[in-house]
């Protein structure tokens, strides 16, 4: 079996994933080299990693570099992908620079293993909220047709990064350790915009048109590109929860053709990636605590909406490091080398 030299750039919580996913599917690595801003050795599941600073020389000899990437932010693809690309490497960019540049394909593999032919030296990884709903919907929109989506999104703390985490962290402890419900401004390191413990807001990302999020914008576009569906009516909602890891979506389509609950169950049985959690009455269905460490999109509480024919609810969770983040990128990167 060919190998290939690899690059991660970034050891944030979804570097460190990477890291991970590739040695866990066993992800064909002949030298593996790792990048952030300084230099230091980190530990990932009593593996040593040596980091270097990233340089444009850095990319010599590699094959694939996976960027780790920063929502919000602009990433360290935005200095360092053309120079990567240049030294011949394929770039697979998780953050949110090159998602809707035409030029750049935007992949899903259980939706659109295909468009990662079109590259021109880069390929995106859409934001998690979107890979975790394309990949749900897209087997009943090639059953049944979808024309319209609404999304309320409920995402946890490590979507926002470390600091977030570890606001939501600090805040529980100081709301258990005092016995009341708010903490006081200043007392801890806050990396969102409002209180997360004890509490949920609908603010992920930054208002923008319409008063809609730069993240609630983002489901609509990423999912006409990953879908080809340019004409799909989607309206979103994005809340921040208090969860450590996993991102849960309460998910109400409208299908052209009607199609049966019973139908969409098998159909999700079959589909790559999905698991199928709905037993409602044995309180099976999907949470963010047993999907965290996973790579599947689990499906629950389905149900057909009662006063309109073709509508039908969902429950989608995943986990916002894993398939919303490395492992997407990884298996972007196995497509590539088929």
């Amino acid at each position: 079996m060919k190998k290939y030299n690899v690059a991660v750039i970034g050891v944030g919580a979804v570097g460190i994933e990477m890291l991970r996913v590739l040695k866990q599917r066993n992800f064909p690595v002949n030298e593996l080299r790792v990048f952030a801003r300084s230099a230091r050795d980190i530990e990932v599941d009593g593996e040593i990693y040596s980091v270097k600073p990233i340089t444009p020389d850095g990319f010599g000899g590699i094959d694939i570099a996976l960027f780790a990437g920063t929502e919000g932010e602009k990433g360290a693809a935005v200095t360092y992908a053309a120079e990567a690309v240049k030294k011949g490497a394929v770039v697979i960019d998780n953050g949110a620079d090159f998602r809707m540049d035409l030029q750049v394909p935007l992949v899903v593999p259980e939706v659109n293993a295909a468009d990662v032919k079109s590259h021109k030296g880069i390929i995106a990884n859409p934001n998690c909220s979107t890979i975790q709903m394309v990949v749900a919907l897209n087997p009943i929109h090639k059953k049944a047709g979808i024309k319209r989506i609404i999304v309320t999104t409920l995402q946890a703390a490590s979507g926002a990064g470390k600091g977030a985490v570890e606001q939501l962290k600090e805040e529980t402890s100081l709301i258990a350790q005092g016995g009341f419900n708010n903490v006081h401004v200043g007392a801890v390191n806050k990396s969102m915009p409002q209180q997360l413990a004890y509490n949920v807001f609908p603010h992920i990302g930054s208002f923008a048109e319409g008063d809609y999020t730069n993240e609630e914008w983002k489901l609509v576009k990423e999912t006409h590109k990953i879908m080809h569906a340019p004409k799909l009516k989607i309206s979103a909602t994005t809340v921040r929860v208090p969860v450590r890891t996993g991102h849960s979506e309460s998910v109400y389509i409208e299908t052209d053709k009607y199609i049966s609950v019973n139908k969409v169950r098998e159909i999700f049985s079959k589909s790559p990636g999905v698991i199928l959690m709905d037993d409602p009455n044995h309180n099976i269905y999907p949470m963010p605590k047993d999907v965290e460490g996973r790579d599947e999109v689990f499906v629950g509480r389905i149900r057909q909406d009662a006063f309109v024919k073709n509508g039908l609810w969902l429950w989608v969770v995943a986990d916002n490091l894993r398939k919303g983040a490395a492992t997407n990128a990884v298996q972007i990167a196995e497509e590539l080398i088929k």
